[in-house]
């Protein structure tokens, strides 16, 4: 029987972006967390100047102490590691590879909050090919680690679906709070409920690449279905583009539409829409454009976007053998 006391457990937390935030404020609340570890800091903005991480900035605020070392397998970050005395290291897209030595040091081990149920979609980007692949059902998987990648036995699940219009960031958000909901349960149940850790089925594992630029061009020659997976599972982040007249665009928010235009080449601008959408035809229906980002500007209705430009119908946009990713 899973054990609900919550005694004293000292927890080191290793996360980055901010889907480890809901997690990193859950176990603040009703543990103690020794340190925070993350990524160090990355140039980024106009300036290319130094920030930190999402994580380590919401740690500083709860006044936490904070390491974001380059690399675990120092001696000295190994020693700095080891003095924290951690009964359990929680770890939430950090992004940083633990070491074997790492992973022996807590006394309940290290565990991995990852965000598919596992086997399914092990690796970088398991919500964006959830939703590409056309999945119904998704979840978070507590996972005992171990030296390869996501492959570590999974101590508890919760899942939930993937609806017909999810994005990678509504998904995102849903299952950064289903995070923090199944680590507390499996925290709380410590050190009995390692006992319910099952070993994953290699032969069943499906992993999630690191996403590229160019396969989230457009090919206006994709069933329209395909062609709105594609945008969901990419949106916000990195965006789905095609070519326009002066640049490349991308598509910040748009529909499927069933029925074929009439006549209309795949990849050619049709109209307008009743709210001003900018309308383009594949090759079994329509796209329906409502926002989208032109090259060097912001995000902008189509409507706007098209007052700007001579764009007429029956043009069409570039196909994606076309392309050439920046």
């Amino acid at each position: 029987m899973i054990r609900s006391t919550r005694e004293k457990k000292r927890i080191v937390f290793m996360g980055s972006p901010r889907f480890a935030i809901p997690s990193l404020a859950r176990l603040n609340y009703l543990y103690e967390i020794a340190a925070v570890y993350t990524q160090p800091p990355r140039p980024a903005g106009r300036g290319m100047n130094e920030q930190l991480v999402p994580l380590a900035k919401y740690a500083k605020q709860l006044a936490l102490p904070v390491h974001s070392p380059q690399s675990l397998k120092s001696a000295d970050a190994l020693d700095e590691l080891a003095a924290l005395n951690a009964d359990v290291l929680i770890v939430v897209a950090y992004g940083l590879l633990l070491p074997q030595s790492v992973l022996n040091m807590p006394r309940y081990g290290c565990i991995n909050g990852h965000a598919s149920l596992l086997p399914r979609w092990r690796g970088a980007a398991p919500i964006q090919r959830a939703i590409a692949a056309g999945d119904t059902h998704t979840g978070i998987s507590a996972m005992r680690m171990e030296a390869g990648l996501d492959t570590g036995p999974v101590i508890a699940t919760l899942g939930c679906e993937i609806t017909a219009n999810e994005t990678a960031g509504t998904l995102h958000d849903r299952l950064a709070q289903l995070n923090a909901d199944l680590l507390e349960k499996v925290i709380a149940g410590l050190p009995d409920i390692l006992a319910q850790a099952r070993a994953q089925d290699d032969e069943s594992a499906i992993y999630a690449t690191k996403i590229t630029t160019a396969e989230c061009a457009i090919d206006w020659n994709a069933p329209i279905a395909i062609t709105d997976r594609q945008i969901r599972a990419f949106s916000p982040y990195p965006g789905t583009w095609f070519n326009g007249p002066k640049g490349r665009i991308k598509i910040a928010a748009a529909r499927p539409m069933t029925g074929r235009a009439d006549n209309a080449a795949s990849g050619s601008f049709i109209g307008l829409g009743e709210a001003g959408q900018m309308r383009v035809a594949t090759v079994d229906g329509v796209l329906e454009i409502s926002r989208l980002q032109p090259a060097g500007k912001k995000v902008m209705d189509a409507r706007d976007f098209l007052n700007g430009q001579e764009i007429a119908p029956g043009h069409v946009f570039a196909p994606q053998h076309d392309m050439t990713p920046s």
